[in-house]
């Protein structure tokens, strides 16, 4: 995310390509307003130039296009409608695997626990163990709910990762859990554990503000199927947890999430409070959401354990767009064990989002890493980062455990160009904020924040969007036969150009703790598989997991 990221923000950001703005795109100007001059100005931010006699002849057209332009502004096209073309991760010559003809059990781990320990270690027990003094009745849904409820009531003055408590519903919701489990119907492994949803997932009678001051009091009534999914699963919705705004950064209306490790520092983004939350031991688990590093980077920043399913694995439907081909859901838990159960619970089609690709996963717990061949990216463990000292450990510790490591060089493409993709559909998803200037009541008024990337959008040509597209698709080659012969490979969470390759061909990738550091805050590593990988995926993260120092460990100021 580092590499290309910064220069191409800055040129997004730059004052004098925002100064360049056609005048005559501006609203209420007339085509008439168009000149040779417009033209010739125009073209000199796009990078190209025209002669006179060309300037001659597009001057209609261009007019022409404003008129068409006017057209389409005046539609009522909402955030919840996607365009007539949609992004498949797949290539020409690959398909999903098949559903097995009898689909195999998931194979948790086992619970061990008899009895209900004290809060410090009830709030941070895993979805397991959770489970497992449920269906014993040591413990009731009801019991662990109002636990989470104070806890988030608690801690949320430091922490700020809680936009809207949901506890009518998630009491009742309890309650009819208890029922349940007492005439022994078993949803399944999330039957009556409280969670926590990223406030860009619509809830009914809950506000859905996607931690913006221009959607604060937005109330969407259908149900987002990922939230329906969880709710069949017998889950609890306690809290809608914040989202920098319009999903970039820690940044919301009500202020800066916090790490729970370090609360001077701000959670990363935008599934700050989700990551915050669950490291907290505020909720059982949580759902984020991730365009370009919004699971991965709240995740690294405080400890929590991180997946970003293949796109398209996830329904997208009752969540906020950004990128219609880049938006992925996926579950932030406080280990890989659990982000398997939760992935179990949400990934499938729904006859909504076009983009779903139904795919099969099994997750058995037990299997280990022993000769699978993990490929590592060389360059991304050279460059200095302040967890170096624990990135080269993982990779002695993955070679101790029976991997076979295999270099892998990741493609030469500057991927960062390609963000105009990232930047167009953005700008195309909050049109209406632009163009209304109500981008002025957000937070953050700066180059590198929405209102501006925005406006600079409107200066990406068609051309060059279906031109990145096409670079797109290159990338999807290099990349697949760069890690064709590995089974996943790992990288540093610092400086890797797997996070922004990744995320634009759609590969799944994990992200856990790996360490702390002497000023007592997590390091971390990620791992990236295959296409509708996961099940190897979080196999390899699960066994790594376990042979990392103290990953059970919990941040001091948040066990009472």
């Amino acid at each position: 995310m580092k590499m290309d990221r910064r220069r191409f923000m800055q040129w997004l950001g730059s004052a004098g390509a925002a100064s360049m703005v056609m005048p005559a795109m501006a609203s209420g100007q007339s085509p008439e307003a168009i000149s040779d001059e417009v033209l010739t100005q125009a073209a000199s931010v796009l990078g190209l130039e025209f002669t006179p006699s060309e300037r001659e002849l597009m001057l209609q057209g261009v007019k022409d296009q404003l008129e068409n332009y006017k057209g389409l502004r005046a539609l009522n096209i909402g955030n919840e409608v996607a365009p007539a073309i949609h992004f498949s991760p797949l290539l020409g010559n690959q398909s999903p695997p098949k559903a097995p003809r009898r689909k195999p059990k998931n194979k948790p781990t086992k619970p061990t626990l008899r009895t209900a320990p004290r809060e410090e270690k009830l709030a941070f027990l895993p979805l397991t163990e959770l489970g497992g003094l449920l269906r014993r009745g040591v413990v009731t849904s009801t019991q662990l709910t109002r636990m989470y409820l104070l806890r988030l009531k608690r801690h949320d003055a430091t922490l700020k990762c809680v936009v809207n408590l949901t506890e009518q519903r998630a009491l009742n919701q309890a309650r009819q859990a208890d029922e349940e489990l007492r005439r022994g119907v078993d949803r399944g492994p999330l039957h009556g554990i409280p969670w926590g949803a990223k406030d860009l997932l619509t809830a009914r009678g809950a506000p859905t503000t996607w931690g913006a001051e221009t959607h604060k009091n937005q109330v969407l009534q259908e149900e987002a199927t990922v939230v329906k999914k969880l709710d069949e699963a017998g889950a609890v919705l306690v809290a809608k947890l914040s989202v920098g705004a319009l999903a970039w950064g820690d940044v919301w209306f009500g202020g800066v999430t916090k790490n729970p490790w370090n609360p001077e520092q701000g959670s990363s983004g935008s599934s700050a409070g989700p990551a915050s939350a669950v490291v907290a031991g505020l909720v059982g688990f949580a759902i984020g959401t991730e365009t370009l590093g919004s699971i991965i980077s709240p995740s690294q920043r405080c400890g929590a354990t991180g997946l970003r399913p293949t796109f398209g694995r996830v329904s997208r439907h009752g969540c906020m767009a950004l990128s219609w081909t880049m938006d992925k859901i996926g579950p932030i838990c406080r280990n890989v064990e659990d982000a398997a159960l939760v992935f179990d619970a949400i990934h499938g089609s729904d006859g909504h989002d076009e983009a779903v690709i139904d795919a099969p996963f099994t997750w058995d717990a037990s299997k280990g890493i022993e000769g699978l061949r993990i490929g590592y990216d060389r360059a991304s463990f050279e460059g200095e980062n302040p967890d170096k000292p624990f990135e080269e450990q993982a990779l002695k510790t993955l070679r101790r455990m029976g991997a076979k490591l295999v270099p892998v060089t990741l493609p030469e493409m500057n991927a960062g160009n390609l963000l105009i993709i990232l930047t167009a559909e953005a700008a195309a998803a909050f049109d209406d904020l632009t163009r209304s200037n109500r981008d002025d009541e957000l937070t953050r008024q700066v180059a590198q924040a929405w209102p501006n990337v925005f406006r600079t959008a409107r200066l990406i040509p068609a051309v060059e969007y279906i031109q990145a597209n096409r670079a797109r698709r290159l990338l999807m080659k290099q990349f697949a036969a760069a890690i064709d012969e590995v089974d996943v490979f790992v990288h540093s969470t610092y400086g890797s150009s797997a996070l922004v390759m990744a995320n634009l061909t759609g590969q799944p990738a994990i992200v856990v703790p790996n360490g702390f550091r002497s000023d007592g805050t997590p390091a971390s590593i990620s791992f990236t598989g295959q296409l509708f990988g996961e099940q190897l995926l979080l196999n390899v993260a699960k066994a790594f997991q376990e042979q990392t120092p103290n990953f059970n460990r919990r941040p001091p100021k948040y066990l009472s």
